[in-house]
């Protein structure tokens, strides 16, 4: 891959990563709830969620998904229902004693955060459809596609990893100004509102005609 393709590419990733979107909320939501280490574990989710969409893209199952309606919508409605989950969960958040120290914030388990991280992304077709329209365009059908692929998804992965650490880190200095229980569960339902906005958005999105 020649160093303007990257380059352009690299460029493309940081606008695609600081749009905000289902993403971003659930890492600030992560961040305020659990703070920014424990927190962070629900990007690294995230980034596992993209990592496979880039390589259904590589193998070409992106365009069979994308064409097909029945797996467009599946993929659409349970992303739905699952954003509405975590709306109703965060809604739902009991206020908790907060404090600068890490080990009395609430504890949310690691693999629990991944999961619910890789969920936010993988149930997302429009992610997976504009990346099927948007990785071609970085790729030489001349040159070895593995390799190429393999470098957009690591340079892709890497920016989002960054932004979602800001998103995160930026949601936890937050914690500092929760020190009542009605600032907390005001802070609570409003991303829960966040959450239900992502969901709606998603709920008008329609497969593109082919």
């Amino acid at each position: 891959m020649v160093l303007e393709t990257w380059l352009a590419f690299f460029a493309a990733c940081w606008v695609i990563s600081l749009s905000p979107g289902a993403g971003a909320i659930a890492s600030m939501s992560c961040g305020l709830q659990y703070g920014f280490w424990r927190g962070y574990w629900n990007a690294l989710g995230l980034q596992l969620g993209l990592a496979l969409q880039i390589a259904i893209v590589a193998a070409g199952v992106g365009a069979v998904l994308a064409a097909s309606s029945t797996a467009f919508y599946a993929i659409k409605w349970f992303g739905v229902a699952y954003l509405v989950f975590l709306a109703v969960k965060q809604w739902r958040a009991l206020p908790s004693e907060i404090s600068d120290d890490a080990s009395i914030r609430p504890i949310g388990k690691p693999l629990a955060l991944v999961f619910r991280g890789f969920l936010v992304n993988i149930s997302n077709p429009k992610a997976l459809v504009f990346m099927l329209a948007v990785l071609p365009q970085f790729i030489n059908p001349h040159a070895p596609l593995v390799a190429q692929y393999l470098t957009l998804g690591v340079t892709m992965v890497v920016v989002d990893l960054i932004v979602m650490a800001g998103y995160t880190g930026l949601a936890s200095k937050v914690l500092r100004l929760l020190r009542t229980p009605k600032q907390q569960k005001r802070m609570n339902r409003t991303f829960a509102g966040l959450f239900i906005g992502a969901a709606a958005f998603m709920a008008t999105l329609r497969r593109a005609p082919v």
